[in-house]
């Protein structure tokens, strides 16, 4: 029983000593919130194949580009993830309609398909690629308060409760704006731009944190879960 206790602890121990290394604070509102209190959200955007284009294609996409960079007057973090392509659901979907198939012709012509797969992701590494932007807010925050100020404002939690809550959709406002901006200026090249959720930051997290954890897992409902 000693031991088991001790296993225990430690492992809490390492637990709380990992989270220590985290920026991240809270996830809530498809904005993730850092510990120094800034804001970060996270657009998905959509891939073009630039070697298939024209040169005068080629030549404006570049152009669009380079004004888009000009346009911008705060950071922005370009992210691609990369990581094994799992298939194991895609050959679930496969296995059931062979299943189902009353044509025996079909039905064979669907599992040599199935092999074909299975025989091409063993031996070739197929990579899933996302590309992401991480844009970042900072809220600039009166740090000095005299002795009576933070006094008073303990004496009205409540008052600081909602004094909070309105502080976050301001900045988020700002945040999304910033967003709206970088929609606008990358629609033009034939973007498709999309932010993340809280369901989606969390799992991007998740990867990033446990790459190969992530293949073999599958995160339930973050509106079930505490993320603070």
């Amino acid at each position: 029983m000693e031991s088991l206790h001790s296993e225990k602890l430690a492992t809490q121990t390492s637990t709380s000593a990992s989270q220590q290394f985290l920026d991240v604070a809270e996830i809530k509102e498809g904005v993730v919130v850092l510990k120094n209190g800034s804001f970060r959200a996270v657009i998905a955007v959509s891939a073009i194949n630039f070697d298939l284009k024209s040169t005068d294609e080629q030549e404006a996409i570049v152009g669009q580009y380079q004004n888009f960079l000009n346009s911008l007057d705060f950071p922005v973090q370009i992210l691609i993830s990369s990581r094994k392509l799992n298939v194991d659901k895609y050959i679930g979907f496969i296995e059931k309609k062979e299943k189902q198939q009353t044509n025996e012709l079909l039905k064979l012509q669907i599992s040599e398909y199935k092999n074909f797969i299975h025989q091409l992701v063993s031996v070739s590494n197929i990579m899933d690629k996302n590309f992401y932007i991480v844009v970042p807010f900072s809220p600039i925050e009166n740090q000095e308060k005299s002795f009576l100020s933070n006094l008073f404002n303990s004496l009205n939690a409540k008052k600081n409760i909602l004094e909070k809550r309105e502080n976050f959709e301001t900045y988020k406002n700002q945040l999304y704006q910033r967003i709206d901006h970088i929609s606008a200026s990358l629609s033009g090249i034939g973007l498709r731009i999309a932010p993340l959720d809280t369901q989606e930051l969390v799992e991007l997290l998740y990867q990033s944190y446990n790459p190969n954890l992530f293949a073999e897992s599958k995160l339930g409902d973050v509106s079930a879960m505490e993320l603070k």
